[in-house]
């Protein structure tokens, strides 16, 4: 592994860690792409799996205090039941399709959010909504990594302001995640390269998380909202974009 390599995995750590400590989420959307251009795409995405639980982790007990586990168990219960069910849809799932569909999706509600400047505060459905986004939010963790767009913007729609927020989107991203890293270390799929490669990113991930985490603490709910709405669209190009066929 030459220097250039060892420069870009830290580089995408460093941008990973800081996205995960500053909104709860966004390791993939940061890292995934850097890395890319030097690992296999099997590696770069368990990758992201064990760098996404360090920096939340990390950052858990400066935000501690925020978790409502109230509002946010029906969440974590039903992700926890999507899981399986989209990692069995990985073998029927058109992945262009799919990505192209989700990319749609967080190209029009963040921006729809955005521009809807008078805040929500919708109690529609109770718990048993919050269950159900939950749901979809594990199935679209088991089949793609996406966890957290769903329940995301269901929060914008709730209301809520942003250490609730914060609250549900780390624990609700870390709890799917580190079941997928479960599932996928119990399946063998874990090699001793990603766990090499996550040794040598750890202090980039550490350290991002940590500047991310001092930034959290410096907005207020209106600078959050649109930072976690801002990710969001950014995340929707990206996938818009590599869901289209190459010329």
């Amino acid at each position: 592994m030459n220097a250039m390599t060892v420069a870009v995995l830290l580089f995408g750590a460093l941008a990973g860690g800081f996205v995960s400590g500053l909104a709860g989420f966004g390791t993939a959307l940061m890292a995934l792409g850097i890395w890319l251009y030097v690992v296999k795409p099997d590696v770069a995405v368990q990758l992201v799996l064990i760098c996404s639980i360090i920096a939340q982790t990390w950052t858990m007990p400066s935000i501690w205090r925020s978790i409502d586990f109230k509002l946010i168990w029906p969440f974590v219960v039903g992700g926890l039941a999507g899981v399986p069910v989209g990692t069995l849809l990985v073998a029927y799932a058109d992945p262009h399709l799919f990505k192209l569909a989700v990319g749609i999706l967080l190209l029009i509600f963040p921006a729809a959010l955005y521009f809807q400047r008078a805040p929500f505060a919708s109690d529609i459905g109770g718990k048993t909504a919050d269950t159900a986004i939950g749901f979809a939010g594990g199935v679209l963790g088991g089949l793609a990594g996406l966890s957290g767009p769903v329940p995301i913007l269901w929060a914008s729609i709730r209301g809520w302001g942003k250490d609730a927020r914060r609250g549900l989107f780390q624990t609700f991203n870390w709890t799917i995640l580190a079941a997928a890293l479960l599932a996928q270390a119990g399946s063998g799929l874990i090699t001793r390269e990603t766990m090499w490669l996550a040794l040598v990113v750890l202090p980039a991930t550490i350290g991002g998380a940590w500047i991310g985490a001092r930034t959290y603490h410096v907005l207020n709910d209106g600078n959050f909202r649109d930072v976690v709405l801002g990710l969001l669209f950014l995340s929707g190009v990206t996938l818009v974009w590599s869901s289209l066929p190459l010329p």
